[in-house]
């Protein structure tokens, strides 16, 4: 069988350049590394959109902090190569190797307290996303890589206060074209928010099972005519459910 030399650069890739979320900060307040967070041990994605390391990753870190904020908060959640930021001096792979296009996204669930709940069988629905601009031809990934691994994103005004894991997402489809290669890094985030309305959630998805490995936003070829990264300036839609508005 004869592969395309982006066929076989996309699969050289697929080794290299991972990334973990790993904190959080709240209107620019760092709350410290591994604070208040569920997140893996190392910096292998998750590619069985099956398994129930969907969720916040694999098994590893664990906390018994639960963030406060406040509805309409800024919510900073950095990514970066390991635990602590670059490998070495110079990394060219932090936060994450620039090879790895895609969205980044932000869900909620409902829990009675975020420190102990269990992460399965919750709903959960979207309150952000940073996909693709086909004007600009920028991706989410592209973004956080701009600002240092960090993605921002508001907690929704309406949300009601309570408990609740977020759940930060990268998707990254460099090798997507094959079933099974789109690569997810994700980490869960305990927090308490108050101040908020009365919204607890709808159009809301389960993990997993919020996902297909042929939905298309996960199972797609990025690569243009040219062989760049750039879909061919074509909208691109993540997967998932579209975020709330109020």
């Amino acid at each position: 069988m004869k592969l395309s030399l982006f066929s076989v650069l996309a699969a050289a890739l697929t080794v290299e350049g991972h990334c973990i979320f790993q904190k959080v900060s709240v209107n620019g307040a760092d709350q410290g590394s591994l604070t208040g967070l569920r997140a893996p041990n190392n910096n292998n994605p998750v590619q069985n959109v099956n398994s129930q390391d969907m969720i916040c990753g694999q098994s590893g870190s664990t906390s018994n902090v639960v963030i406060e904020v406040k509805a309409g908060d800024r919510i900073g959640a950095w990514y970066q190569h390991v635990i602590g930021g670059a490998q070495f001096p110079n990394d060219p792979d932090n936060p994450i190797a620039r090879s790895h296009k895609g969205p980044v996204m932000a869900y909620l669930a409902k829990v009675d307290n975020a420190a102990t709940a269990s992460k399965t069988g919750l709903q959960w629905f979207k309150i952000w996303e940073d996909s693709f601009d086909t004007g600009s031809r920028v991706w989410g990934v592209d973004n956080m890589i701009k600002n240092n691994g960090w993605v921002y994103f508001n907690i929704p005004e309406c949300v009601a206060n309570g408990n609740y894991l977020l759940r930060v997402e990268v998707l990254a489809l460099h090798s997507a074209s094959t079933q099974g290669a789109a690569q997810f890094y994700q980490s869960c985030a305990q927090i308490n928010v108050s101040g908020g309305g009365s919204f607890t959630g709808s159009n809301t998805v389960s993990f997993p099972g919020a996902y297909s490995a042929s939905d298309p936003g996960i199972l797609t070829s990025i690569y243009g005519a040219t062989g760049t990264p750039d879909n061919d300036g074509k909208p691109y839609t993540a997967p998932g459910p579209r975020p709330i508005s109020c």
